[in-house]
């Protein structure tokens, strides 16, 4: 299956990879407030992991993603996705 043949208004999810700043445990980590001059508390690297789809752009070829792990988002290329699956929502319902 291809990313452009997931029917509008169903949740799905897929795997993913991005270049993003990664801590000591190879998590995404951002840097709030930083000062002129001031480094980054991460380092540069790749990340893998399995994000919900959000938002995709047909035209542009990107969809935005909410990584499972992280719960962080990421707007990533077409091509760094892949085994596209669909969500079953589940929890506990209210009593």
């Amino acid at each position: 299956m291809e990313i452009q043949d997931i029917p509008a208004g169903e949740s799905w999810a897929c795997k993913f990879k991005t270049t993003t700043f990664l801590d000591k445990e190879g998590m995404p980590i951002e840097a709030y407030n930083l000062a002129l001059g001031q480094a980054h508390p991460g380092v540069p690297g790749e990340y893998q992991g399995i994000g919900v789809i959000q938002v995709r752009d047909i035209d542009a070829k990107r969809v935005q993603l909410q990584d499972v792990d992280s719960l962080k988002q990421f707007t990533v290329e077409f091509e760094d996705c892949w085994d596209f699956d669909t969500i079953e929502w589940t929890g506990e319902q209210p009593s």
